[in-house]
């Protein structure tokens, strides 16, 4: 018998990216709109991805079925 195909959660692979070594990335909060009020280098920091790590990054990978 067939293995039934996996579906993948559209809705997690638009947040999420894995990385080849396997690390979770997401993008930072509150960096959308309601600029004027943060300074310069928060926008700087907000910019850059963050590492998810733990259980949850377990759990993302397991629902992008990686």
């Amino acid at each position: 018998m067939k293995k039934k195909k996996f579906k993948v959660r559209q809705s997690i692979a638009g947040r999420f990216k894995v990385t080849k070594t396997g690390k979770v990335l997401r993008l930072s909060a509150f960096s959308r709109h309601l600029r004027r009020k943060k300074s310069r280098k928060q926008i700087r920091r907000l910019k850059k991805p963050k590492l998810v790590t733990g259980k949850l990054a377990k759990k993302i990978k397991k629902l992008l079925g990686k």
